[in-house]
Formats: C-alpha cells, structure tokens, sequence
C-alpha cells in the first residue's frame, strides 16, 4: 500500500509485542513511534523506535493503562494511528472511542465491537441468537431472581464465571450443588475485586476440554476470512504456555466445521481487523467460549504456516483498504509451535522470577519474539512473559524436534525462565501423540516438578562452576610468593 492515510504509527504497548509492532511498521516504510515508563527505558522496543515519549503513572502497569496520556503522546510526536497489541487497552472500548475522538485511526475493531464481545454475556447471547452453538448456560442478567435456581438446572459439573472476566479469574468449578450458592457468593466477590462488575453465569463444564481458536480478519467493505485454528490446550491456571496449529485433534471435517462457524460469527458481528474466536472441544462436540477482540499472544503461529504477516493486515484494515483475497486463497502448509518463555520456576508453582539478564542466547534458525537484550533486568512489574519462541516444521513430529533443539539453544542466565519444563513437557507422551487437554499440566505435575540430580552430576557442575568463576579460579592460579620469589631460575 503506497498512500498510507497515516505516516506515523504510536505503539500503546511495550515489551515483546511492541518489537514485533515496530518492526512491520518500519518494513514498510512508516515511522514507529512508542511510550515507556521509565522501567522500560533501557528496553529493546525503546531502543528500536524512531521516537520515544515517556508516560508516567503511580505504577508502570498504570502508565500503560493511562489512555488519555497515550493519546497526548501521540499528538506529540504526528502519530495518525496507535496499535494497543495486547493487553493493557487493547479491548477497552472507552479508548478505543476517545482515540477516534481525537482524529487517530484505531488500530482494532470499532469500540461497539469491543463491547459486544467484551461482555461474555451479551457475547453468548449475540453468537446463541445467530444459531451457532454454545454450552447449556444460565445467566444471571436474563433474571437475577431466578439465577440460582436455574444454575441448578444445567447438568454438573458447572462452571461458573464472572460476565466481564478474563484470564481465568473469578472461575470456579462447581461439582456438587451443595456448594453451589456459595461458590457463587466467592465468584461474585472475585469478578467485582478484579473487574469491577459482580454479574456472573454458569455454564455446564466439558471435564478436560481442549481449547481450540480460530483466527479471523474482517475488513470495512464486509469481508470476513478465517486463517485456520489454533490448539492452546497447554495451560496453568488457565493461562496459555503453547500453542500449535493445525490441532492435532481434528479432523479436516471438524475443522472446517469450527473455522466457518468462526467466520460466520465475526461476520454476523460486521467485524473489523483481526479475531480471535475461541471455542471448548470435547468428545467431538465444540462450544463457543469467547471472542477477543485484539491481536493474540500466540499470532506468529498463523503467520508461519499461512504466510500471511497479520500486523500488516491489521493497519491495512485499519487503513480503509480491502482484504483483496478471498477464503479460497489462504492456504495452510506444515506445522507451528510456540513456546511462551517465562520467568518463574514451574517446581514452585510457576511462581514469577526476577533477576539480570546476564546472558543470552537465541537459537539460530528459529522464530524469536522477544522483548528483552542482555544487560536488561527483569522485575515483577510485569507480567513475567519475556518472549516466545516460534518452530515450524514439515509436520507435527518435524515440528517437536526442531523445538527439542531450539529449547536446548535458548539460553538465559541470571533469571530462571521454563525452557527446561518446557523441553521435559515436549519429551511426554502424551504430548508426543498429540493427547492433551486444560487438565494436563495438572494431571501431570512430574513435568513441572524439578528432576533430581546424580551426586556425581551435581559434584561434576559445581566443579565446573567453579573453574569458570574467577573469583575462585584466580587465587588457584596464582604462584605462592616463595616459589615466584626465584624467578626463572631453575636446576
């Protein structure tokens, strides 16, 4: 596209995301711009960008969720657009309108979209009235009176889950309805606590689903395709660790089936940009879950077997521009796996680490997104994701073995990060065959747990340890005076 409606393009994001932003901006020929808090000052992505604005607020997460600073920085510096990535303001339609308000594109769907989706009931409601299928529900809005005693109607197990939630919080498994009432007291604490809005509804609960995702692109003419599927079974505490595609668990009936039914639900909705439709699958029945309304953490999977790079689609979208091709014309080649590299230590409970980067190294030949340089110090001021490391291979077996030895490359010193959970995640059998669910880092918790290491073996590391720390080496090293005393004398 030659004649961009805007030259310059704000990044409201910061970390991995924004380096992966900036770097489509800049290929194609338009000014990347950024805000940081002063906690990012020394990062990769304000390095990269040709301009930088400071934005300040009573934490760093709160300067990123700052939106009428965002926008002041964009008029500062001739931005036209402002791409949020994800998370922060990404799927917050109150910015998303005060951005167009100030004569900015928007880079995302319309704010009427956001709300629609954002709100999980409205959201079910919209996709059940279309006649695509969802789990058997009772929700709270439709009669807050009558709310418990229909929960009691849907077959157990149930789920309970906050209107307006995200990110796993609030959720609550309900096996027995002895405990029902009360588990729903705890979810409406929990949903007001993170999100400010106690509305809840149950839906019955598919025992150890896979979480199956379909990505989307709506254009403004009224063009809708579908990029195929995305498997992100692989969870803790219900936040994703990998992701692939194509699912090993379907079929290609099943997956056309569960892609159409994306593309007819953004197109139902008149969507605009990218998608994410997800939905549970189980014993071959799948339900609509939800719809975000943003680009996803795990995109690169998509862009690797379609070709398609899906932030230039985005500001193409954003832009006015068509799609200019056609469901027939995005094709799916070979296999992709993403890995999301985190600081925190899965014995302990995945609990998030902090520490210097004093090392790092990528694997060559292998897709990295990351957010992060050597000399950088990760805090607990952010989520602890520091990148993900994209394979692709011929096939799913091809694919797992490029990654075996792409984890094994990667390495970071100073922070203790996942990849070795990880390389034990992927020598499992059951991944190996492709047979995994929500449940099964939970079923499996030997994968996170921390080997235990030979005497031998550990006396070996010690050993090398010291021998390359100079703290210890050098005093080995050096000559005791007497013997230097005598110089290059010798009988």
């Amino acid at each position: 596209m030659n004649n961009w409606p805007f030259r310059s393009v704000l990044v409201a994001n910061r970390g991995e995301i924004a380096v992966r932003i900036l770097r489509t901006v800049q290929s194609l020929g338009l000014e990347g711009a950024i805000v940081y808090h002063a906690a990012d000052r020394d990062s990769k992505a304000v390095r990269m960008a040709d301009k930088a604005v400071e934005i300040t607020g009573k934490t760093p997460v709160g300067a990123y969720l700052d939106g009428a600073q965002i926008i002041d920085a964009a008029r500062r510096v001739g931005a036209g657009a402002i791409h949020p990535g994800y998370g922060f303001l990404s799927e917050n339609a109150e910015f998303a309108r005060a951005v167009a308000a100030a004569g900015i594109v928007f880079v995302g769907p319309t704010p009427e979209q956001i709300e629609l989706m954002g709100d999980k009931v409205r959201a079910r409601a919209f996709v059940a009235d279309g006649g695509f299928p969802v789990a058997p529900s009772a929700i709270e809005d439709d009669d807050p009176a009558t709310f418990v005693e229909r929960a009691r109607q849907v077959p157990l197990p149930l789920l309970i889950k906050p209107a307006a939630g995200g990110g796993g919080k609030g959720m609550r498994i309900v096996r027995s309805l002895d405990v029902l009432e009360a588990e729903i007291e705890r979810a409406r604490s929990e949903g007001q606590r993170y999100f400010g809005d106690g509305r809840l509804y149950v839906e019955c609960y598919v025992e150890n689903p896979r979480h199956i995702e379909v990505q989307v692109l709506g254009d403004t003419h009224g063009n809708v395709v579908h990029l195929y599927e995305r498997e992100c079974s692989v969870q803790r505490r219900f936040q994703k660790i990998v992701e692939e595609t194509p699912s090993p668990a379907l079929s290609a009936e099943l997956r056309r089936e569960i892609c159409e039914t994306a593309a007819g639900i953004a197109r139902k909705a008149g969507y605009r940009n990218a998608g994410t439709v997800e939905f549970i699958f189980g014993n071959g029945v799948f339900y609509f879950l939800e719809m975000n309304t943003r680009l996803q953490v795990e995109h690169p999977v998509t862009e690797v077997i379609t070709g398609k790079d899906l932030v230039h689609e985005q500001l193409r979208i954003a832009a006015g521009e068509a799609l200019g091709y056609g469901q027939e014309d995005v094709r799916s080649e070979g296999h992709a796996i993403e890995f999301r590299i985190y600081a925190e230590d899965p014995a302990r409970g995945f609990t998030p680490t902090t520490g210097p980067v004093l090392t790092l190294r990528e694997p060559a030949d292998t897709r990295v997104d990351s957010g992060i340089s050597q000399g950088q110090e990760v805090t607990a001021a952010f989520d602890p994701m520091l990148a993900k490391l994209i394979v692709a291979g011929r096939d799913r077996a091809d694919a797992i073995a490029r990654a075996e030895r792409a984890l094994a490359d990667y390495v970071l010193l100073g922070c203790r990060t996942n990849t070795a959970f990880l390389r034990r995640l992927i020598q499992h059998p059951a991944f190996v065959a492709g047979d995994v669910h929500t449940g099964f880092l939970d079923a499996n918790p030997a994968i996170a747990a921390e080997p235990e290491l030979k005497v031998d073996t550990l006396h070996a590391l010690l050993g090398a340890g010291a021998l390359v720390t100079r703290s210890l080496r050098d005093p080995a090293d050096l000559v005791p005076s007497l013997h230097a005393a005598i110089g290059d004398w010798s009988n």
